[in-house]
């Protein structure tokens, strides 16, 4: 969770990190322009919305905040995104926009990439969501429910149902329902796990 400006511009270089987004060069300034990506449009809005309501939640900023919720809800749609703030650590990388929803009490790690038709949420009348590690991938159409716990360094298949917890660190789970498959070195996955 975003608690100073210090962290708010590093969360923000590390999402671009994730995301492969360079502004180095001209000519790429120059396409960032004019063919903006608009996953890193929808998480440069969502830092600056966390940063804004956990650390100047006050006086005219919060006319402020109700602008940036309102931008926020709008892009979240046209994306079909469904994500609360202060859920991901730094790192993010969505890899397309489409439908992923996330449960508000869910929490992830550092460097979650993500891609689309993922629903990360509560089960069966809890409160609580699914708690990620750092460095964990989630492949295409996953789905992760309950108050479940998965460990650093995982990577989750495609249209896996997770829906119980795992210990054991560095392994790929897949399946209905999901169950270890085989050990992977998340580095070949998450380029900056």
């Amino acid at each position: 969770m975003i608690q100073s400006k210090t962290e708010y511009k590093e969360y923000l270089r590390r999402d671009r990190i994730a995301l492969e987004i360079s502004n180095e060069s001209i000519s790429n300034k120059i396409k960032n322009l004019f063919f903006p990506n608009p996953v890193w449009r929808f998480q440069k809005l969502m830092r600056k919305l966390e940063y804004y309501t956990n650390c100047k939640n006050k006086g005219l900023y919060k006319l402020y905040i109700l602008y940036l919720k309102y931008r926020y809800r709008s892009i979240s749609i046209k994306l079909n995104f469904s994500i609360p703030i202060n859920i991901f650590g730094p790192g993010l990388s969505i890899v397309h926009y489409g439908t992923i929803i996330i449960n508000y009490t869910t929490k992830i790690g550092a460097n979650c990439r993500m891609h689309a038709c993922v629903n990360i949420g509560a089960s069966g009348g809890e409160i609580q969501g699914p708690i990620l590690g750092d460095n964990v991938y989630i492949a295409p159409g996953a789905k992760i429910f309950g108050n479940i716990k998965i460990p650093n360094n995982t990577a989750i298949g495609a249209n896996a149902v997770v829906n119980k917890s795992f210990k054991k660190e560095n392994t790929m789970i897949a399946g209905v329902p999901a169950k270890v498959i085989g050990d992977i070195d998340i580095k070949k996955i998450i380029k900056n796990g």
